[in-house]
């Protein structure tokens, strides 16, 4: 399978109208059967002991999560369903069914993810959207469990990952059929014409004793309710370009049936990306282009 290069005209025309583009056969079977079965042999070598001893007080569970969030920016690490313990800790079912997502590196680090991150097709349509010089900063592979799939509230890209002028862009890969049931995106068309309404960045804690996340409101506009909203029903293989004003949404999944995604957010590089967000990284893992 090789995808066109670039976009056409009406696909250009879409994205600016919509703040959203759905690129259909982007990705082989092969291709998703390879990160597929890499993401579960992450999984397999994962041991979430250490991680599951955070529930005993509420401090230190804020702390030890915090600190494996901030550290996963330039790191592989996998994090758990809200819904995948029970009251006293423990998991509740295997646990290659109770991971929600790994992140948030794994486009540079890993060999496997790093193969399909990049390449040709990838860069002609990320410049077509607006990136120049494209810098991938995060990636995440999204279990979305059978069962306890957690929702991911209406949310913007740009929230997690601002620049000034705003620039990022995600790249959200069905990796299973995504449909209503199993939890597929909702997003709101044109709504990325409005205001950015969040921010979540790294605030600093000298109490504590190392830095924090913290959620900051910014603009009072409501959010999408599912009556003005889309839902992206789309095969495997589909390729899904969100605009980082765009808000978008995806239910729990109460179905039998997982609905696995990767998905990429990269920046402009000719834009200044902001020293209070949460990701940053060292001298040690430069960023990179679609092209590597």
């Amino acid at each position: 399978m090789n995808p066109p290069l670039g976009l056409t005209a009406e696909q250009r025309a879409q994205w600016q109208r919509d703040g959203f583009l759905v690129l259909p056969d982007f990705k082989s079977a092969q291709d998703i059967h390879a990160i597929r079965q890499r993401a579960g042999e992450i999984v397999d070598a994962f041991d979430p002991q250490g991680q599951m001893s955070v529930f005993a007080t509420h401090d230190q569970a804020r702390l030890s999560a915090d600190a494996q969030f901030l550290a996963s920016g330039s790191g592989i690490h996998c994090f758990f369903e809200e819904e995948a313990f029970d009251e006293h800790g423990q998991l509740r079912q295997a646990k290659a069914l109770s991971i929600n997502k790994i992140g948030h590196a794994l486009h540079d680090l890993d060999p496997v993810f790093d193969a399909f991150s990049h390449g040709i097709a990838l860069t002609s349509v990320a410049r077509d959207l607006g990136l120049g010089d494209a810098r991938v900063w995060q990636s995440m592979f999204i279990f979305k469990q059978p069962g306890i799939g957690g929702e991911v509230r209406w949310h913007q890209d740009a929230t997690f990952l601002h620049t000034s002028p705003q620039s990022v862009v995600g790249f959200w890969f069905a990796l299973e059929d995504a449909t209503r049931d199993n939890g597929c995106l909702w997003v709101a068309p044109g709504a990325h014409r409005g205001p950015l309404r969040e921010r979540f960045v790294r605030v600093s804690n000298p109490q504590l004793g190392q830095p924090l996340t913290q959620l900051e409101a910014l603009d009072p506009t409501p959010w999408p309710d599912l009556a003005q909203a889309l839902p992206v029903e789309v095969p495997a293989g589909t390729l899904v370009c969100l605009h980082g004003l765009l808000p978008h949404y995806s239910a729990p999944n109460r179905s039998a049936h997982s609905r696995h995604a990767y998905t990429l957010h990269a920046v402009d590089g000719a834009s200044t990306y902001s020293v209070s967000n949460w990701l940053q990284r060292g001298a040690d893992l430069p960023l990179r282009g679609f092209l590597g």
